[in-house]
Order: structure tokens, then sequence, then C-alpha cells
């Protein structure tokens, strides 16, 4: 196995948390209570899944935000802003192999949030490690450890009234697929990374990354309309896998949520119904 086993979460940027925490939850998902990053002006909200999870990030002090890459990304947009890998041991053996690979990952570095949860506060604390740009085109990421992970995930917060599970895919819009192609062989092993005319597909664990043109994608999901303007490189998409899709169209249906049924039979969202982001959900 390499230095990364698989996903560990995907972020997307919203510009109000309190909102977003609504949106998603007319959604049906659970969300994890908030969370506030130590010694930044960053909080959020989880929907948690057993083995991957969704982050909404948001400024929860503005007074003392200053330069931060959220503030960047939300000057664009609200939507899917990056991704977190989860490395196949600790941080400091995912730099070691990483480097080994030639590749030049940064040292780790700690992160903490606080959570109160009606016992009282804690702290999960998390490793990162983060590659250049160059390293990772086309995909704004970072390795990320969890130093605490019985603190991430309660079971009440793991049931999701729209029946998602877990994390299948992250779709990324590029200008061309094939400059992408050296950076990821290298990074995943050549075996990995697949494509064809239209879609590279790099195999991360039990995960996908599908990198695209913007016209490809629309080729491929025609019911999908993306915003005018879509900046590149950018995380369009999350596929979510659900238990029963009848279910979920019942859930969907009942809320009065906007949904397309694609060819595939999943059932795609629009990204007005979720901060931004196209939700894919797919039985199985």
């Amino acid at each position: 196995m390499g230095p990364i086993a698989g996903i560990d979460h995907v972020i997307v940027g919203v510009r109000n948390l309190e909102d977003a925490r609504e949106t998603w939850r007319r959604l049906g998902f659970t969300l994890s209570p908030r969370g506030r990053h130590i010694d930044q002006p960053t909080g959020n909200y989880c929907v948690m899944f057993a083995a991957d999870y969704i982050e909404l990030l948001g400024i929860a002090d503005a007074a003392a935000a200053g330069p931060h890459r959220l503030g960047d990304f939300l000057k664009w947009r609200e939507g899917l802003m990056g991704a977190a890998f989860a490395p196949s041991g600790g941080a400091e053996q995912a730099h070691a192999a990483l480097f080994e690979r030639g590749l030049h990952p940064s040292v780790p570095r700690p992160l903490s949030r606080a959570i109160e949860l009606s016992e009282g506060t804690v702290l999960p604390g998390f490793s990162l490690v983060s590659l250049p740009g160059e390293e990772t085109p086309g995909l704004d990421c970072f390795l990320c450890s969890h130093l605490t992970p019985e603190l991430m995930r309660r079971p009440e917060w793991l049931a999701h009234a729209n029946g998602a599970t877990r994390l299948n895919a992250v779709y990324v819009l590029v200008e061309n697929t094939a400059p992408l192609l050296p950076a990821y062989d290298r990074l995943f092993g050549i075996g990995q990374v697949t494509t064809t005319d239209a879609v590279a597909a790099v195999h991360v664990g039990r995960h996908n990354l599908f990198f695209s043109t913007p016209d490809d994608f629309e080729t491929m999901h025609p019911s999908v309309t993306l915003n005018p303007g879509f900046p590149l490189p950018g995380i369009v998409a999350l596929e979510l896998g659900i238990d029963r899709r009848e279910d979920t169209l019942a859930y969907l249906r009942a809320h009065q949520i906007a949904f397309d049924e694609m060819p595939d039979g999943s059932l795609a969202v629009p990204a007005r119904e979720a901060s931004g982001a196209v939700l894919f959900l797919r039985e199985g």
C-alpha cells in the first residue's frame, strides 16, 4: 500500500455557517456540533460517515479573520474547495514515504478544534502534511492524520435521514486532463490512474477522483448545469453512496428538494441546493 489510503474528508467553503447547517439538515444530513479551530478564525459543521466525512467550513470570527485561503475562495463562490487524504499510517510515516517517492511534503503540522458537547468541550487533534501545488495539479489538497479518532464519530452522528452512508468520489473540473497524469502516476502509482477520451480517473483506496473538462462533464451529466464562469481548476461534485434509492427518493420528494434522475440510476442534487456543491446519490 502507498502512503495514501483514501480520502479522509472533503471541504465545502460556506459564507454563513448557520445557514449552511440548515441547508444540509434540510437535505437530510445529520451534522456534528459546531467546531472552532484553535488559533484560526474558522469553524465548521461536519457530516460524518463511518470512514470519511464532509466538512462545512466557514469564518467563525470575522474580526480575527485576516488573510485566509477560505476568504480568498469565498470571494469567487461557495462550494467544494478542497480534499484531505487519509494517510496509510501516521503523518510522520506518510511524510517519509512521500519523500521516498521524490515528492516534497511539508513537515507535519498540528491542528486542533474545540467541539462543545453536552458533557463538555472536547479537542480533536490532527496532524497535517501538504504537498506543493505542482505535485497535486488541479486539486487543493493535503493529508490529514487523526490523533483522536474516538472524538470524531458518535453513532448518533452517522445516521442520515436521506440514507447517505459514505463518500464514493470527487469530481474535479480542469482545462485539460493530460498534464495531470505524470504527477498522479508519481503520487499514487501508474496502476491507479486510468484515462478515457473524457476523464482521468485516480483510484485512491476505495475512493475515486474524476478529472474532466467542463464540456466533458456536462456531456456525461447532461441534466447538470454548471454555473457560468465556474473557476478552473475546481471541485464541482461529490458522489455519495446511499443504502436504498427508493428511500432517498422518498426523502427528497417529501422535502421538496430539487433533483434529477440520471441515466445510471443516481440522483443528482443541483449546486443551488447544497451550498454550491453538486451531489450525486448512488445506491450500492
